[in-house]
This record gives C-alpha cells, structure tokens and sequence, in this order.
C-alpha cells in the first residue's frame, strides 16, 4: 500500500450494494472513503421491515441464485451470511382470476384441461425454449415484441406467460416488457437457467433479510457513513472534488443515473447524453396480509404471481414471502405486492415502500458500452446495478469494478464475472 493510496480521499453518493461494495474495497486498501446516503439507513434495495412480533421480512432485494451470482455469494461467505434454499415459481393471474395457472400446478385451473389454446401456449413455451436462442446469431435487433410477432408466437403465449413473467422480472409493464431488446432478453434468459425447462439453478435467499448482511458489511467497513444527507452543492476540476465544502480526490456517483445528473451542476453533455439514455420507473411495493392480491385459486400460488388485466398499466407482481423466506414460519400469510391493481384492507398493512427501477430499451443497450467513457472525467466514477441488468449481482460487480479501477486494488477473490456490470462500467 502506498502512501497516496493511504491519503486519497474518496466520496462514494449512495449506499446501495454498488456503492458497499465500491467503498468496501477502496477501504480494505486503505482509501479514506466517506459514503453519502440521502436516507436515513443504508442498502438502497436490501430494505428489510421488522414485523410487531419481531420476524423481518425483505421488500426489495429478496432472492439470488447460484449461478449467476457469483460476487455476491463470496461477499456472503466473507461475510459470514447465512443463507437458505428458495423457491421461485411463477403464477399467472389474468382478469381477476379467469384464467389462472402456476408453474408448480399448470392445471390449477381445471378447465384448462379442455382448453386447446392453452395446450398451444405450453406448445409455444417448449417452442420458444428450444429455438429462441438461435436468435442470438442473428444480424437483426428486434425486440422481443417483435420477434415474438414475426415468429407467429401465439397471442396467449405472448399475453399470459413471456410478457407477464418480462414485466415481472423487470418491474415493467407488459407493454414495456415488449420493447425489451431480444438479445439482451435472451443473454439474460440464458445466464440464469430460465430457458431450460429442467436443471435450473437453485435459489437462495438471506436467513433473517438482507438486513443480517448489511449490518455485517456495515461492522467490517473502514469508512465514514453520512445517512440522512442531502448533497447542496457539488463542485469539481481536474485536480478533485469539492462536496458541501469537504474536498476529495474522486467521487464515485453508485446512484441512479438520473439522480447524478440532478446533483451535478456542471455535467457535461458526455454525461447527460449517456446517464440520461437510463430511463426508470417508480413502483410502490406493499407488505400485507391480504390474500385478494393472489390468485383466486389457492393451487396457482406460487413464489411470484403476476396479476394482470391491462397490458399498458404499471405491472402487478405479488411475491409470497413465506414461500421466498421460510424462516419466516407462522400462520399468517405475508405478501409483498408491487402496484396493488385493487385497494389493500388497511388492517392488513404493515409498510408501504417506494422503489426505482430501470427499464431497458434499445437506447440504454447502446449507452452501455459508453459507460467506461465516462469513467475518471473531472475524477468522477458510475457504478450502479443499471450497468448491467439492474439486479444485485450486476451491482456488486460494477462496484467492485470501479473500486479496482480507481484504487489499482484487487478483491479478495477470483474468477470470470457473470454480470456484464463491470465491463460496462470499466471497459
């Protein structure tokens, strides 16, 4: 460790897995880092709510796999996090429960037996697992709308199973979830298992909630933590950073792109032209008890269950949190809903939370190869969960990326990432 490195000062906006991870890093090799949160606690997404009898459920980050994950799972083991085994099937709930299945029950709904477009939504499921990856050899740049079109994809194919199960991985609507990039939709079907019908991946989530991580990251830290700030004034130059009157040598921006732009008075139009190609939805995630926001069939629950009735409004998505986080044990049944499409019985909510996610489109797919453009301008670093598909994985591994970047450092373990985060954000 040198003696710059031992006094380069670093300011590091946002609190998220990017930037724990990015200040983490630059920490343990001995950086002055000093992390900014607007909040009043950290872990952006990793939000954890302590129920009145004392069990904590997650609302955000809530499930990881073990094949796509990689850097998380060794911050895990590094960490000392205990972990358990998940499960994530997947329900589908049209028009108020007309038509419902799930993924562990397909006949959940019994008149789906005699029913020959449903039989023709199964045919397309194998149909589209089979030949859908051949598309990646492709020259064309279609989306996933219309590729399923110009592949003559069934309407109930495309309307009751890959559309809801898009806009509920991404937390889009189904409209939205159609213009998604078909390469990028596929990369990502492909790295995770879910083109395979059988021998997918197993999934995990934190014993307790993600809180039990944070607090351990939190306690291993060499940084200085501001919660509950709220930047005024951001100056910077070629020889470093000015914060509300603080200097640094660097900062690194591990916020929402959007939200960069906001705070800096002086972007250039490099930087306006790239973090604004990110746009993001705003969605409203409820932790309740109400079961009128499942499926109508108790057999179609499952992990995940998409409620829908409307392709263009915000997405629906109730997540079964006993099934998510067994240890959560008890009789009742706890749900958090994202977008409630019908009104909660207030006696049956404990929390209401808002979160941001980013939507792709064919614009966001090409500003992510100028993001390393960016990297060290004015001594200003990205890092996010948008430099990758917007999960915590990609997070992790941009952080960890600009951290290795900015301090000439090294993380503690090694292998070939999974997450395209790091290359978009470094190069």
């Amino acid at each position: 460790m040198t003696e710059i490195q031992k006094n380069k000062k670093i300011a590091v906006i946002g609190s998220g897995i990017s930037g724990l991870s990015c200040a983490w890093l630059l920490g343990e090799n001995g950086f002055d880092v000093t992390i900014y949160e607007r909040d009043n606690r950290i872990g952006g997404h990793a939000n954890t709510y302590t129920l009145p009898d004392g069990r904590q459920v997650d609302t955000g980050f809530i499930v990881y796999n073990e094949w796509t994950y990689p850097n998380l799972i060794a911050l895990f083991k590094y960490l000392n996090v205990e972990t358990l085994k998940t499960d994530m099937s997947f329900g589908v709930s049209i028009n108020k429960g007309h038509f419902e299945y799930g993924s562990d029950h397909l006949f959940a709904q019994k008149k789906n037996l005699f029913s020959f477009s449903y039989y023709r939504m199964l045919f397309d499921l194998v149909r589209f697992y089979k030949h859908s990856p051949k598309y990646m050899d492709s020259k064309e740049e279609a989306s996933l709308g219309q590729y399923l079109k110009d592949n003559k994809y069934s309407d109930i194919f495309i309307d009751k199973h890959i559309l809801p199960m898009a806009a509920a991985i991404w937390s889009m609507s189904a409209d939205e979830a159609a213009q998604y990039p078909m390469k990028s939709f596929l990369r990502f079907f492909q790295n995770h298992g879910l083109l395979k019908l059988l021998k997918r991946p197993q999934w995990w989530t934190v014993k307790g909630g993600s809180v039990q991580y944070l607090r351990k990251m939190k306690h291993v830290m060499k940084c200085e933590f501001r919660t509950d700030y709220q930047i005024k004034n951001i100056t910077r130059s070629e020889s470093g950073v000015n914060i509300d009157n603080e200097d640094y040598d660097s900062v690194v921006f591990a916020c929402h792109p959007d939200q960069a732009i906001k705070i800096l008075n002086d972007s250039s139009e490099s930087e306006k032209d790239i973090l604004l190609s990110f746009p993001y939805s705003k969605n409203t995630a409820v932790l309740h008890s109400d079961t009128n926001l499942m499926p109508r069939r108790k057999k179609a629950w499952s992990a995940w269950n998409y409620l829908g009735d409307n392709q263009n409004r915000q997405v629906c998505v109730s997540y079964w949190m006993n099934k998510l986080q067994t240890y959560l044990g008890g009789d009742d049944n706890l749900f958090v809903t994202l977008n409630p499409d019908k009104a909660i019985s207030p006696d049956k909510v404990f929390a209401t939370f808002e979160y941001e996610h980013p939507q792709y489109n064919q614009n966001a797919i090409k500003a992510w190869n100028k993001i390393s453009s960016l990297q060290g301008f004015k001594n200003t670093w990205y890092c996010g969960a948008w430099c990758g598909y917007g999960f915590h994985e990609d997070g992790i591994t941009s952080g960890l990326a600009v951290a290795e970047k900015l301090g000439a450092c090294k993380r503690p373990w090694k292998f070939k990432d999974v997450s395209p985060a790091g290359v978009h954000a470094t190069g």
